[in-house]
């Protein structure tokens, strides 16, 4: 008899709790390799191909395409050979022992009841909603030697990920994963062992800590109740419930705000709600610098970008005012000082704004910068850039000149401390060695976190950037 394993989806990292079906890449009867992508999905952050960490005959697939599931909601299950004989160690050989952050097989996968479906559930579909608990089989027809998985509803155990969570049990763990929910319940006072989550397995979602935040303040019940299993139909739970769109009214557009644009609104609303920021700024004759890169092209070799310069004039002016290429830890009272810069830049795409992130960027020339942000732009574009490329910035460089602009005050990308804006460079009447000239003009501006520093600083670190743009041979002494 084939052993179905249940392969859930897993935490993409960075604290993210849900994420999009996009594209099923297996189709239910195909045989699957361990490590072989099975699905696209899309968070807050990038499209991720999702590897299944056993190899078999996949026997469900759950959620259609354009489906949002919480991490930990099933994905898919596989039927994986033959089940040991009993008493025999029922670790699973097909694991593969490394999957994605937060998600592992080394150790041995949960146990499962097998149970035979005799009749189907009265009274309810196989499908929950978007954002519900979990979403039911696409297809569940089987293939090969396949039978269904299902925890036995009412177990006084349950697993999350393999690890049992102790439902029903006062003093057993709490059935949460992500540690953006452990965060946000021990900032708020919230006890996570008071709660009952609406997650598969009784896993407390994000949502749920949100629900009994606002039901505290206004006198209500403080968890929603307790939720069916997650594979018989049901309405999402009132936490859930309260992220569905309103309906529109005449004459209205509603748009959810949810991946990328979702993201960016959580992370700015966040950045202007916590950080007491400030911003400075100055106009700089960017002739000189217009005139270097022509030089430096016209030369030979790979041409440098005009980003590349100014990126190169943020790491040196960085490692003069060191206190901007930080962060503040707000629950230790310390700023955290970084001896690296991971450098981001903003940039637009057709799935929205994101900051892929420049890695040791003070270690690189012009030209490697020029090769690194033109990869980077284009994964953006193509939509394929990792997680691992889109966090860890240490300081963002954000030339908004690209839009016809000429100056703006940035919102600091949370938790930074510091963001560089560029407007765009436009001939302008310009006082050159005591005689009215056209010159080639930018403006500079700087926002920063008032916690790490005083506006001297930042004031320094800004007219530094400055010289340097007016007199690229300033660099001269860092290099």
């Amino acid at each position: 008899m084939a052993q179905v394993l249940e392969f859930k989806l897993p935490d993409l990292g960075e604290g993210l709790t849900e994420a999009e079906i996009v594209r099923w890449l297996v189709e239910v009867g195909d045989v699957v390799a361990i490590d072989q992508p099975v699905v696209e999905v899309e968070t807050a952050k990038a499209m991720v191909e999702v590897p299944c960490p056993y190899g078999g005959v996949v026997t469900a697939r759950f959620g259609e395409e354009g489906t949002e599931l919480p991490v930990g909601a099933p994905l898919i299950t596989v039927a994986v050979g033959e089940r040991p004989a009993s008493g025999a160690d029922d670790t699973a050989s097909e694991g593969s022992g490394n999957v994605l952050v937060g998600y592992g097989t080394s150790e041995a996968p949960a146990r499962r009841r097998r149970v035979r479906q005799e009749r189907p559930l009265s009274g309810a579909s196989a499908t929950a909603g978007p954002t519900g608990a979990a979403a039911a089989p696409v297809h569940a027809r089987a293939a090969g030697p396949a039978a269904a998985v299902a925890t036995q509803a009412g177990e006084p155990s349950a697993r999350v990920n393999g690890q049992a969570t102790g439902l029903g049990a006062d003093d057993g763990p709490v059935p949460v994963i992500s540690p953006l929910v452990r965060r946000l319940a021990r900032q708020n006072g919230l006890d996570l062992r008071e709660l009952t989550g609406s997650g598969p397995d009784g896993l407390i979602l994000r949502a749920d800590v949100e629900y009994a935040l606002r039901a505290s303040v206004q006198g209500a019940t403080a968890a929603p109740a307790a939720e069916p299993h997650p594979r018989v139909a049901q309405a999402p739970s009132p936490a859930l419930a309260s992220r569905s769109s309103a309906p529109a009214a005449p004459g209205e557009i509603r748009t959810p705000l949810k991946g990328i644009r979702g993201a960016v609104a959580d992370k700015l609303a966040r950045s202007r709600r916590e950080i007491p920021d400030a911003t400075c700024w100055v106009d700089a004759d960017a002739t000189e610098l217009m005139r270097a890169r022509t030089a430096m092209n016209a030369a030979g070799g790979p041409k440098i970008s005009l980003l590349a310069l100014l990126a190169r004039i943020c790491t040196a002016a960085l490692t003069r005012f060191p206190d901007l290429n930080s962060t503040v830890d707000a629950e230790a009272r310390e700023i955290v000082r970084f001896d690296h810069v991971h450098l981001g830049f903003a940039a637009q795409t057709d799935r929205g704004l994101v900051v892929p992130v420049v890695r040791d960027a003070q270690a690189r020339d012009a030209e490697s910068l020029t090769a690194e942000f033109a990869r980077l732009t284009e994964a953006g574009r193509t939509g394929t850039l990792t997680p691992g490329e889109l966090t860890g910035g240490t300081f963002t460089l954000n030339n908004y000149g690209v839009f016809g602009v000429d100056g703006s005050t940035p919102i600091i990308n949370h938790p930074e401390a510091a963001m560089l804006g560029v407007g765009r460079i436009v001939p302008k009447p310009w006082v050159h060695e005591g005689e009215l000239a056209v010159r080639q003009v930018v403006q500079l501006s700087l926002t920063f976190d008032h916690r790490v520093c005083d506006g001297g600083v930042a004031g320094g670190f800004l007219r530094y950037v400055a010289d340097c743009v007016e007199q690229p041979a300033v660099l001269l002494r860092t290099l």
